[in-house]
Parts: C-alpha cells; sequence; structure tokens
C-alpha cells in the first residue's frame, strides 16, 4: 500500500470523546490523517501484529482492563500471541486509547497531547 510521505495513521474507536481531542492535535502536526474507526472497520490479525510491532508492545497492553467485557470473557484466562490477536479482531473496543503511526513510528496516545511527541 502506497502512503503519503507525511500521512498519519489515527486508529480509534470513534464514539470515545478523548479520541475527539487527540485527533484534534493529530491534525495540528500531519496534512493527512487516516482516520481508521476500529470499531467500525475490521482490523485483521495481521494488520494488529504490524501495529503492535511498531509500538513495541504486546496486544495485552492495548486492552482496558477494567472494562466489563474485558472482566467477564479475558481477565484470568492464558492466551498465546494468537490467542491475544484474535481478542484485538474481536474485542476492538476495548483498546484503551488511539494508536498514532507516524513517520513508520507508533504510540499509544493514554492522553490526548501525546499525539505531539511526533511535533
Amino acid at each position: 500500500m502506497k502512503t503519503h510521505p507525511s500521512e498519519l495513521f489515527f486508529y480509534h474507536c470513534a464514539a470515545q470523546p478523548v479520541d475527539k481531542k487527540a485527533l484534534a492535535y493529530a491534525s495540528s502536526i500531519a496534512d493527512y490523517v487516516n482516520q481508521i474507526d476500529i470499531c467500525k472497520e475490521d482490523i485483521t490479525e495481521t494488520q494488529w501484529e504490524s501495529i503492535l510491532l511498531k509500538l513495541d508492545m504486546h496486544a495485552k497492553d492495548l486492552l482496558n482492563r477494567a472494562h466489563p467485557d474485558y472482566q467477564e470473557f479475558i481477565a484470568g484466562k492464558d492466551f498465546d500471541d494468537a490467542g491475544w490477536l484474535e481478542i484485538l479482531v474481536k474485542y476492538p473496543y476495548l483498546v484503551k486509547a488511539p494508536i498514532v503511526i507516524y513517520h513508520d513510528k507508533a504510540i499509544l496516545c493514554n492522553t490526548p497531547s501525546d499525539v505531539l511527541k511526533f511535533d
């Protein structure tokens, strides 16, 4: 897939109000913001794996452990790497914060201003 050199990828759940603030920051540092609503668009296991490699994180670290669905379906269970990728595909709304990829680097934006770490 060909991308513009100054394109920023913003993976988020549009229903989250905090994500809107992070998107505003993202728009201030990049000319091209490609919004990917992970709650509406299907992200494959391969795409999640690529994102995790850029973040240098494990799938479990992306998830909101306080969410009731995490507590009901995931907490206390042991998963291998493939299992965690399946969880991201099945429950993308459990991702606790937006993910920004810019210039082939990625960050998990725990606060909206984390986007400015790219600037």
